[in-house]
């Protein structure tokens, strides 16, 4: 019997169709299956375990989401076994310092941490460090310089000398402390000095807990000083001098994972151009440059930050 040519031409529309659906709904359900395995924390299937290496560089600002939630889905990634942190900052604001420690602690209690210090690892640098199961510094890292400062400019005797008067309205007397038109109150100097040495027991405390010393041992040697990685080590604030490929070998030995096994970066660093360091190349030659980057890292309100 003939077929007609329309019946097989519909037949065979069907069939494509019928192709076509099989397809969507086998693709719809790997990509299921890989979702909801990397959102059980295990990483891809098949991914080999592997480190990750956190550059902490500069000065650590207030808000460090972005390096807190890499810590924390590397911490959920099965295939991760361990951390290689690089620290290279003076410090910063003290509530970064403490929002970064307390991500890096959490991650070490999952899994082992390093610490590589770089040229400067102090003040809230060396805040988010303590955590590691090991830290490593060059025998001239500056590290150390446990302490807070709170610094308030006052422009008052200046305004008067050229005929300046600031009304300053506060609702209370501690309000308008401390104030850059008026000089600071003794009552005011003294409520700030309560602050400063209320985060200053904090660090202290921080330290003493993580490095596993006496907290009065930790006081003797915070008078905000810095030290060398040489002079670090013997005081018990550093492990090891070595450098970042002594760091990341411990890590491997104690990972017990091959020598050539991945490295990979995480962090806003591993996939962000750093736009101030290439302003401080544009800008090198220009006089008067380097003063405004300088300004430009200014932060507001207590600070851990080591300075020359």
């Amino acid at each position: 019997m003939d077929t007609d040519p329309d019946m097989l031409l519909h037949a065979t529309s069907l069939r494509r169709r019928l192709l076509v659906w099989r397809g969507g709904a086998v693709a719809f359900f790997v990509l299921a299956c890989i979702v909801a395995t990397w959102r059980a924390g295990g990483g891809f299937v098949g991914h080999a375990p592997h480190l990750v290496h956190l550059k902490l560089e500069g000065i650590i600002p207030s808000d460090e989401h972005e390096n807190v939630e890499a810590l924390r889905k590397a911490a959920d990634d099965a295939s991760v076994r361990g951390l290689v942190l690089e620290v290279n900052s003076p410090g910063g604001a003290v509530t970064g310092g403490e929002v970064l420690h307390d991500a890096v602690a959490a991650f070490a209690r999952r899994k082992p941490v390093v610490v590589s210090m770089g040229g400067v690892a102090a003040s809230a640098g060396y805040m988010v460090s303590v955590p590691a199961s090991r830290i490593f510094a060059n025998r001239s890292t500056l590290t150390g310089s446990i302490g807070v400062i709170l610094e308030s400019p006052d422009v008052s005797g200046l305004l008067d000398r050229v005929g300046v008067h600031v009304d300053q309205l506060v609702s209370g007397p501690m309000k308008g402390q401390p104030s850059m038109v008026q000089p600071l109150s003794p009552e005011g100097r003294e409520m700030l000095q309560g602050v400063i040495t209320d985060l200053y027991g904090f660090f202290v405390n921080v330290v003493a807990q993580d490095r596993h010393m006496p907290v009065e041992r930790v006081k003797q040697l915070a008078d905000g000083r810095p030290y060398t990685g040489q002079q670090a080590v013997p005081l018990g604030l550093v492990d090891q001098v070595g450098s970042m490929a002594d760091a990341r070998k411990w890590l491997i030995d104690n990972t017990h994972l091959p020598d050539d096994v991945q490295v990979t970066d995480i962090g806003p660093t591993a996939t962000r151009v750093n736009w101030r360091r290439w302003f401080s190349g544009v800008l090198s030659g220009v006089p008067g440059a380097e003063f405004l980057l300088k300004e430009s890292t200014a932060l507001d309100g207590a600070v851990a930050i080591w300075k020359l």
